[in-house]
């Protein structure tokens, strides 16, 4: 039977913590997730000229993503993606997850599901006070 003290030590070590070329790469996916989104929404969403061509009838590639991301955005897609992958992480947090609820939580925050986004980033600290999953 294992003492007090070693209990402590063994669960103290088996936190939820990404190494640092794990953190490196989560912050390259986040900061690549906020460029991207700002880029869309500076460029596509909030640039009269081009709303107005695509209301004209400009049919390329730009105007039917800003119109698949307004769609998105008004049915709060973002945010509630990103809550889902966050809470999911909170639960049983693995990296991969964590990742991706990142990303969208960054999407979330800069495409207007501020709320549901804040909430999501909210869970990803939180998942780093969980134990990691065990490995058998």
């Amino acid at each position: 039977m294992k003492s007090r003290k070693e209990r402590h030590s063994v669960t103290m070590s088996k936190l939820f913590l990404p190494t640092a070329r794990q953190t490196n790469f989560l912050l390259i996916a986040g900061f690549l997730a906020l460029g991207y989104a700002l880029y869309i929404r500076y460029l596509w969403i909030e640039q009269s000229a081009f709303g107005l061509a695509c209301d004209a009838g400009l049919n390329t590639w730009s105007c039917f993503g800003k119109k698949t991301v307004a769609v998105l955005f008004d049915r709060q897609v973002f945010g509630i993606v990103a809550l889902a992958l966050a809470a999911l992480n909170f639960l049983r947090p693995t990296l991969i997850i964590f990742g991706v609820a990142l990303v969208a939580t960054g999407f979330g925050i800069v495409l207007y599901n501020v709320g549901l986004s804040a909430l999501a980033a909210g869970l990803l600290v939180l998942s780093f006070a969980r134990r990691a999953p065990e490995l058998d």
